[in-house]
């Protein structure tokens, strides 16, 4: 597996051709973005990503398959991307089975566990500690074995919300940023019951509505203290904390820095 870390600051609108390798197919985790709109991985340039946006995006993307990066309006990304050949990864784990469920591309998914190993494996990208190969091995080969794992049969009771019922909770909570939204008002606009609808949702998003809705407000702080000089306690109100004590708690919990770090690391 080779291992690669992009990060670039930038103003505006984004389009890159992703080189590709006849050989190795890429998976990629976004570890950060912040800008305007989605940062996505296409197919084409101009044919926007067909898949609902879920928090902590992955992308997988066959040997072969021609891909771009897009943003409407970018101002910083940091992307984790390993490459590799689908079929020596398979006969070193021992995987007996059929892999042909990777020969179709997977724009964008969400899967927690998975971005966690990748972005543990990016950081370590440079650690010179003799260990470090052990440490980047065990990851790579987790990595893997989450990939590669067979589907879990999804029970009736573990659905998820449709296309166009993720897509309306989604416009609806960015809408209205950073205001409160009520949990009974997201089951009424999808017309569920509560207990199914918070199911569901987490079902769909790995979230469940209160953390999905914690994590934008963290991504709009980002936004602010990327590309304005606003203090860190009109920050906070700006996007919906008691104060900047409890912002600066909610984001380090988050993103693994305080909001000070956080901005100095990305603006020198």
């Amino acid at each position: 597996m080779n291992v690669s870390l992009t990060e670039y600051t930038c103003t505006g609108r984004v389009l890159f051709h992703m080189k590709k390798n006849q050989e190795s197919a890429r998976l990629g985790a976004q570890l950060d973005y912040v800008g305007r709109g989605r940062a996505e991985p296409r197919s084409a340039p101009d044919i926007p990503n067909p898949d609902v946006y879920r928090p902590r995006p992955i992308y997988f993307a066959p040997a072969e398959m021609e891909l771009w990066g897009h943003s409407r309006d970018a101002r910083y990304l940091r992307c984790g991307l390993i490459s590799f050949d689908v079929n020596v990864v398979q006969e070193r784990l021992g995987i007996p089975e059929s892999m042909g469920r990777f020969a179709a591309p997977r724009l964008r998914f969400s899967d927690d566990r998975l971005w966690t190993l990748i972005k543990l494996l990016t950081d370590a990208i440079d650690d010179s500690d003799p260990t470090a190969q052990l440490y980047g091995d065990s990851l790579t080969a987790a990595i893997a074995a989450r990939l590669f794992e067979r589907p879990k049969e999804v029970k009736g009771n573990e659905c998820g919300l449709s296309a166009i019922q993720l897509k309306d909770a989604m416009s609806y909570l960015e809408a209205k940023l950073p205001a409160r939204v009520e949990l009974a008002t997201l089951v009424k606009l999808a017309g569920l019951s509560v207990s199914y609808y918070s199911r569901a949702f987490k079902t769909s998003t790995g979230l469940a509505p209160y953390q999905w809705q914690l994590r934008a407000r963290v991504e709009r702080a980002k936004e602010l203290l990327m590309n304005t000089n606003l203090c860190l306690e009109d920050i906070a109100d700006a996007t919906g904390f008691a104060d900047a004590v409890h912002f600066g708690r909610k984001f380090r919990k988050m993103t693994g820095a305080t909001p000070g770090a956080w901005r100095l690391d990305r603006l020198t």
